[in-house]
């Protein structure tokens, strides 16, 4: 299950660091979304930000499975309010998946360090 947890980890510090460069830097995608979700300008910059937050708790995690477990539930947190904000728009599904998929992979790494979490508090 460690390998399974590591690749997991990988896989969203990577996803969070693109989504969360491109949101601060602009990315026309991101610009074109945030508008449509009816989000001002700054709110995609500050939640890319955010996401670059929840990345180095994610390398943190790799020798701090408190921070890791902390950092995925902050992410999930983050898709969360996407996936809201995608339902309020009334975007189809397709739309939605991405960021739900999201969720639901930071919830399930945190998860898999439920233990390390119950240790922090």
């Amino acid at each position: 299950m460690d390998i399974v947890a590591i690749v997991l980890q990988c896989l969203l510090a990577f996803a969070f660091f693109f989504s969360g460069v491109s949101k601060i830097a602009g990315a026309k995608m991101q610009v074109d979304t945030f508008m449509h979700l009816g989000l001002p300008q700054w709110f995609r910059v500050a939640t890319g930000f955010i996401a670059l937050a929840g990345v180095v708790g994610l390398i943190i995690g790799f020798w701090n499975e408190g921070i890791l477990a902390t950092a995925a539930l902050w992410l999930a947190c983050i898709m969360l309010g996407a996936v809201l904000f995608h339902i309020r728009s009334k975007d189809p599904i397709a739309k939605i998946f991405p960021a739900a998929m999201l969720m639901i992979l930071t919830l399930a790494l945190a998860g898999l360090h439920f233990s390390a979490l119950t240790d922090i508090m």
